[in-house]
């Protein structure tokens, strides 16, 4: 007879869940993973009593536990078993770890069984001083020797495939992106090289890792994107590129402020800013922003608006924008300050950051414009500005077209949804008629 697991008894305790909302709360990280699942009480009470669940079940229940429990919970915490070893999320296998997330990437026959992976609170995010000069002892190429010439050329690709993504969306853009890692990259991190040119190749993988994780992000891909953003980390710290560290930790926070994961945002965020010394004006607003939205879904409203004022500041200080792709600018600190505005319950004065932000905003950042004008026509129609939502939701449609964006689609989907029960209303229904002429069908309300 199996003992009974104390230790994941006093987890239980220490949710305040029922067995029922135990239960349920697993069954619902079975749904997102794509794998649906029909647990009721008397599996739970197994569970505590020392019965091991499935395999497969048991990272969802540490996911559902950490999630509510707001910190990591590990499998020897819940009294489980140690999972075997994944070797592709260990530092000395960087190179093979991004081989492994490219080749899927690139491979249409997978792409369908790429969203099966959760985003995960637990995830364990190196520190600077961890990754700092590391990388694994690669088997080096025998005939092939690459020169800074190389190292320009994956930078003027990653800045390309950037912008490729800025305007037509991370569908479009992603899988070129994965079959360069794959095919160019891989090759030039085990290619012989100088020093100089070896540190400067780590970190061009390191940003092209980045935008890759970023893009994912954008096809909801969420684990597969955190494995992307570990490679970066870990190549950032290879090569002792400070920014390009900070600038993933940041993007790991966006992740999860946008999942609302916002305990995690917050210690993401912080961790980036920690780790950034002596950031000059530009990056310091570039950090201090996502931290300002993170405290604000926190509730945390002093900190909220004191990194806030201090993005602002820094921004005003800030010198002519970086050359780098996804620089921070006024338009994106306007959205910040919009976010902060709304998590703290001034909606009509995120209303106007996000119009500030619209005004400030490139034509070519497309799948943004559609990403935040959706936001902005939403929040209009919560205050009672039908007509005015109409207007921005109409402008949504003349950029929709062009972008091919999880993001964009789950915005539209959301629109039809918003739209709908004010049909009655004829600058509703001449939106909702000019919508369905460029939804894909397979999107349309049934």
């Amino acid at each position: 007879m199996a003992s009974p697991n104390e230790t994941l008894a006093r987890l239980h305790r220490e949710t305040g869940w029922t067995l029922r909302q135990f239960a349920q709360e697993v069954n619902k990280l079975g749904t997102e993973r794509g794998t649906p699942l029909r647990y009721r009480e008397p599996s739970v009470h197994q569970w505590l009593n020392g019965h091991l669940p499935k395999e497969s079940v048991r990272p969802l229940i540490l996911e559902a536990l950490a999630r509510k429990l707001s910190r990591p919970v590990t499998h020897s915490e819940a009294g489980f078993p140690s999972p075997p070893a994944d070797e592709s999320g260990a530092l000395p296998s960087t190179v093979e770890g991004l081989l492994d997330l490219g080749r899927q990437d690139m491979d249409p026959s997978r792409r369908s069984v790429l969203g099966v992976g959760l985003f995960s609170v637990a995830l364990t995010v190196p520190n600077w001083p961890d990754v700092v000069g590391r990388m694994e002892a690669v088997r080096k190429s025998e005939t092939q020797r690459i020169g800074m010439s190389d190292v320009q050329s994956v930078i003027a690709m990653t800045e390309r495939l950037s912008d490729i993504d800025d305007q037509f969306g991370g569908r479009t853009a992603r899988p070129m992106a994965a079959a360069y890692l794959v095919n160019t990259i891989a090759p030039y991190l085990r290619a012989d090289a100088p020093e100089d040119v070896r540190k400067a190749m780590m970190a061009a993988a390191s940003d092209l890792s980045y935008l890759t994780g970023y893009m994912a992000v954008d096809e909801g891909v969420h684990k597969m994107a955190q494995h992307y953003y570990l490679k970066a980390l870990e190549l950032a710290g290879a090569s002792e590129d400070h920014l390009t560290y900070c600038t993933t930790l940041r993007g790991m926070s966006v992740q999860a402020v946008d999942l609302r994961h916002s305990v995690e945002a917050l210690r993401l965020a912080d961790a980036a800013a920690a780790a950034s010394p002596q950031a000059g004006p530009r990056m310091r607003a570039f950090l201090a922003g996502q931290q300002a939205h993170a405290a604000a879904q926190e509730g945390n409203t002093r900190m909220a608006l004191q990194w806030i004022k201090e993005a602002e500041t820094a921004m005003e200080k800030a010198e002519s924008q970086s050359k780098t792709f996804g620089s921070y600018n006024p338009s994106s600190l306007a959205y910040h300050v919009g976010q902060v505005r709304y998590e703290l319950g001034d909606v009509t004065g995120s209303i106007q950051s996000l119009e500030e932000s619209d005004r400030l905003r490139p034509n070519t950042f497309r799948r943004t414009s559609v990403r935040y004008l959706s936001m902005l026509a939403e929040r209009q129609l919560q205050v009672g500005h039908l007509e005015a939502a109409c207007k921005t939701w109409g402008r949504v449609l003349e950029i929709y077209p062009l972008v091919q964006s999880g993001q964009c689609d789950r915005s539209i989907v959301s629109m039809h949804s918003r739209i709908r029960p004010f049909l009655k209303n004829p600058t509703a229904r001449d939106l909702h008629e000019r919508a369905r002429l460029v939804t894909p069908s397979s999107l349309l309300p049934t």
